[in-house]
Order: C-alpha cells, then structure tokens, then sequence
C-alpha cells in the first residue's frame, strides 16, 4: 500500500527508522513489539501497520486498539481520522455517554479504539460482533499495566479468537510480557537506546527551602514568561494548591489531574492545545500519550520517584530532535539516584514581570458533529457573520455536542455580541468564551 497521500496529509516528509522497521515486521504477518519514547512516532507506526490489515469489503470492526486513558484514546482517533483512510473509526472510553457508543457500535467501525474497562463492559453487553477483529494493538501498554487493566484486558483478549496480528507498544521494556497477550513469536522493534531520538534538554536546578518553595516557583514562571510550560506534580493536591497561588496572583493557567471531570479534562487540553492557556498544571497523567503540543519549558515541582516517569515528563519537550529546557525546583538534602552531580543551578531572585495573557481566548459554540457541523462550517460563520479576519481564528476542534475555536482575545466579546443570534446550519447556537 503507498502510504505517501497519507503522510502529505499529515504533513510529514518521510518515515523514521522505527515506523520503517514496525511496517517492514507487520507485512510478515508477525506480531511485534515496539518499544520506543515518548514522542518516537508509535501512533503513526501502529496505525499505519493496522491500515495494512484493513478490508473494505469487511463489515465488522476489524482491529481493536487498547489504551489506558480517554485522552489517547481521543488523540489516536484524530490521527487515524487525519489520515483519511475512508475507514470508519470510533471511540469508547469512560466518561462518554453509552447510549452515544451503542448508537455508534450499531453501524461498527473499521477500527475501534478505547479504554480496557468501557471496552470490556460494550462486550459483556454484546453492543459489538468481536468475531470478525483480526487486529489487536496494545498501545502504552506498561501504562495499562500500571493503571491497574490486567483483569479486563485479559477478559478482552480472551474473546477475540480470530486475532491473526497483535501488536504491542511501550515506553519503557519490561522483563516479561504477560501470558495473556497471547503474543507469539513477536518481533521486537527497541529504540529505547537509540540516540537519535533522545531528547536535547538542558537541565537546571533551582534551589530553595520548603518554606519558600510555592515563591520561588511563582518566580520561576514569571522570569520564563509567556512560553508554554507544564508544571509537573506528584499528588493532585499541590496540583490545586499551585494553582490557587497562580488564582491569587491573577495568572491565567489551568490543571489536569485524574481528580476533575471528564469534559473538565478534555478542555483543559483543548485551552493547551490551541495556545489559549500558556501553562498547564499537572500530575503525571499528562506525562505521556496525550495530544498536546510540544512544550517550551518543563517545571518539575516535585520529582518523581522513577527515571522512567522523569523522562517521560521531560518527553513532552524536545521531541523529536528538538530543543527543551526542564527546571527541577529542590530543596536541600532531596536526592534522586538518576540525576546526575553537575547540574547547572539558577538563582531566582528579585522582581519579574507577570507573564501576559495569550493573544488567544476559546469559544464554546454549542454546535458539533451530531449537528453535521465542521471545520469549514465554523470559518464561514466567524467570518462571514462574526466580522472576523483569517488571521484571527486559530485552532477549531469539533467534538460530538459542540465545537471550540481560538479566537484573538482582543476581538472574542465584540464577536459573541455579533453572533448572539446567529444561526449555524439553521440551528440557534449559544456562543461563550470557554472556562
């Protein structure tokens, strides 16, 4: 299958070595393993594979792929959808309305994506035909490992007794695969040591007391300024305690922890994404498999407790051949064995500027895929009936029930007034800024 259409589509030159090398396995007919970082191109490598094995004249869903959040659940679907392969894709993840799925599941797709537990439960209810899935994709497996899926994703496995190709993704080795992937034989694709993905960062320590922590990383923000940064926590609490201090401090910014809401989360990403919020407070749920974009700057508030999960925090800048810089707020006596002795340190001291909010705001549009609203749609309406220039929409996401877009936060209250009562495909929508 030429794939270049593809990947013009997603505007990308060529493979890299370990897409080539996953490719080259799966046309065997092999079941592989492919063990990379974060940031390597896994997604593109799998789906790619996954597309080799897809049958148009197939009705059933013929290739499953498990992952262990709704966020990389989500992102893989935009990616197989970008590729604009013709198949059908869907997505079933908690937190999503089952009626939503079961409707979905009626006409099934080509590929079905989601989580462990939402997928197990569509098949104890028979909501979808598993006999007619001859492709298996594990993806961040030690991840679902991790969040606690071996028991549903042993249930799943053991229903689909057509497999004829499993493939398995990790971000890290592991010293065993479990039996019950019933992986056989499997080549393994390990680019873990390979130094042409590994990330040009620039470490810098900043030192401060226990007591004077929250300041200086207060300090800390200000001096980098307005650059996309993510805050990285150990607990959830301090993920809300900092932000708080940032609350107080007038600072636009936003959190991510597996403590909020399901469409909390998602707009949370979606304000990162589209450059609306500069900086993300986070707990390690948003270390790796999500889409968001490549970040300036790392802040490790508290450090983890593995070198594992310190790179891959650290893997969400840099990617790629890349450049990135990852600040490590210690205290005295803290030591962690996988960071070395010689790491620059930074004073931080006297009086920085706050950070200015970004030139881009989000509206809500109450409209989405259900309406038969899209892209195209959403342009046509802020510029033809908002007043608004080219140059001042940016990101649009079109989710199931509504639809967001960045808007240049200079002109998003004059464009809300001009649309209050507009239509969009013959439906009145409510416009708002988004929060």
């Amino acid at each position: 299958m030429m794939f270049q259409p593809i990947l013009d589509r997603l505007k990308i030159t060529k493979l890299n070595q370990m897409q080539e090398a996953s490719l080259a396995a799966t046309k065997k007919g092999n079941d592989i393993l492919v063990l990379a970082p974060t940031g390597s191109g896994k997604t593109l490598a799998f789906l790619l594979s996954v597309l080799n094995n897809l049958n148009k004249e197939s009705k059933g869903v013929q290739c499953l792929i498990l992952v262990p959040s709704r966020e990389l659940a989500l992102q893989i679907e935009l990616v197989f959808k970008q590729m604009g392969t013709g198949f059908k894709v869907n997505c079933c993840y908690g937190g999503h309305a089952i009626k939503t799925e079961r409707n979905n599941l009626e006409q099934p797709p080509a590929v079905l994506i989601g989580t462990p537990g939402r997928i197990a439960y569509h098949l104890r209810h028979q909501n979808f035909d598993e006999s007619t899935i001859t492709s298996l994709v594990l993806d961040e497996f030690d991840k679902a490992l991790e969040f606690g899926f071996t028991e549903d994703m042993s249930f799943i496995i053991g229903q689909l007794l057509s497999l004829k190709q499993r493939i398995l993704t990790s971000a890290t080795a592991m010293d065993e695969i479990p039996a019950f992937t019933g992986l056989k034989d499997a080549v393994t694709i390990n680019y873990l040591k390979d130094a042409k993905i590994v990330p040009d960062l620039k470490l810098i320590k900043v030192q401060t007391t226990p007591e004077d922590k929250l300041n200086s990383l207060f300090q800390l923000i200000c001096k980098i300024g307005s650059k996309t940064t993510l805050i990285f926590c150990n607990h959830r609490e301090i993920v809300d305690r900092i932000s708080d201090l940032l609350i107080d401090k007038d600072l636009a910014h936003d959190i991510f922890h597996g403590g909020m809401e399901q469409d909390e989360r998602e707009r949370a990403l979606l304000k990162f994404r589209n450059g609306s919020i500069k900086i993300l407070i986070t707990t390690d749920l948003a270390a790796r498999g999500l889409d968001i974009p490549e970040v300036e700057f790392i802040i490790h508030y508290q450090l983890p407790y593995t070198e594992d999960a310190f790179l891959h925090r650290n893997g969400r800048t840099a990617r790629m051949n890349a450049k990135g810089t990852v600040y490590l707020i210690m205290v005295p006596d803290e030591k962690f064995p996988f960071l070395k002795a010689d790491i620059e340190t930074e004073t931080i001291g006297g009086k920085y500027a706050l950070p200015q909010d970004s030139v881009w705001q989000t509206l809500y549009i109450s409209a989405g895929k259900k309406d038969k609203v899209n892209k195209i749609d959403i342009v046509g309406f802020l510029l033809k009936k908002g007043g608004l220039e080219k140059e001042d929409v940016g990101l649009i996401e079109v989710k199931d029930q509504a639809s967001y877009v960045a808007v240049k936060r200079a002109k998003v209250l004059k464009t809300i007034k001009a649309l209050s009562n507009e239509k969009i495909k013959n439906k009145k929508v409510k416009i708002e800024t988004a929060f």
